[in-house]
């Protein structure tokens, strides 16, 4: 009887010491999660009427997002050698004409573009009435809170995020997402059939968008050269896109003739002439994506 016992006690301690072993081995799940991204990643979609060219920044520190302005208008592949940027994107509006900004630039703090200052703008009779709203309109933000980069998009004359201090913001707008304000930025005026924008046409296309992970999209959206004349997408379908690339918040940029993206060394245009060739125009005020050293 007791040779009986101590055979049991032998089995429950070798049944003890096996499920120990096999508990010990069994990997956690934070050592199998896959982690986030550590570069930039490109790549490309093909939509029913356009090509779209998309950046994705990781949220890791890595990397800046800022903005940069010209003293006169310059390309992509200008302002990519003069700030030896990894990547370029347009950003905010202008006039041709006097090569002013027509969007708000705040650069390391200082207010270095204000579209009050552009007499073409202020003294335009036909957008008195709109004024107000053109002046606060969508932009994109850089904040420094404590040591860890923080991005938003809102209204100029949003608050900043409290304990942070914003280092950076380039305006433009419609907000894309999480709703489409062209009415309430001054760029749609039903009553008086005013579409800046012309919000509802297929056309080349620009915008950035922030992920929920705190991930920024750079988005530029390119003709097809095989059909100039009717390829691109409306204000209401690149909301519909970025929101499939997993933005949360994301706004319109100057499009049309100024969508251009540079990355890697190479560029890519967004509107073409009825030849199907690229239009190469001169901006005055981009993004740029650096390494942050």
């Amino acid at each position: 009887m007791r040779k009986i016992k101590l055979l049991g006690l032998i089995l429950i301690g070798l049944a003890m010491v096996l499920w120990f072993n096999l508990r010990s081995s069994t990997p956690s799940i934070s050592s199998v999660a896959s982690s986030p991204p550590k570069t930039i990643r490109y790549f490309e979609r093909t939509l029913p009427q356009s090509i779209a060219h998309i950046l994705l920044v990781p949220a890791n520190g890595r990397f800046l997002v800022t903005p940069a302005l010209s003293q006169k208008v310059a390309t992509v592949e200008e302002f990519a050698q003069k700030h030896r940027a990894i990547a370029i994107l347009n950003a905010g509006f202008f006039d041709p004409v006097n090569q002013k900004s027509t969007s708000y630039v705040i650069r390391q703090g200082k207010l270095v573009a204000n579209p009050k200052e552009n007499d073409r703008l202020v003294n335009n009779p036909n957008l008195q009435s709109y004024l107000s709203q053109i002046f606060n309109r969508t932009e994109f933000r850089r904040y420094l809170c404590g040591q860890t980069v923080r991005y938003d998009i809102v209204l100029h004359g949003a608050s900043p995020l409290a304990g942070c201090q914003l280092v950076d913001a380039i305006g433009a707008g419609p907000s894309l997402l999480p709703e489409l304000t062209l009415v309430k930025e001054g760029f749609v005026d039903n009553a008086n059939k005013r579409d800046a924008l012309g919000s509802n046409q297929p056309n080349a296309r620009t915008a950035i968008g922030i992920t929920r992970d705190g991930s920024v999209v750079l988005v530029m959206v390119a003709q097809k050269p095989s059909a100039p004349a009717n390829s691109g997408v409306s204000l209401p379908t690149l909301a519909d896109f970025m929101k499939t690339l997993g933005a949360a918040k994301a706004m319109n940029l100057d499009g049309g003739s100024s969508s251009s993206l540079y990355y890697n060394g190479k560029t890519f245009y967004g509107k073409v002439d009825l030849d199907g060739n690229p239009i190469k125009r001169p901006v005055k005020s981009v993004l740029l994506v650096q390494e942050n050293i």
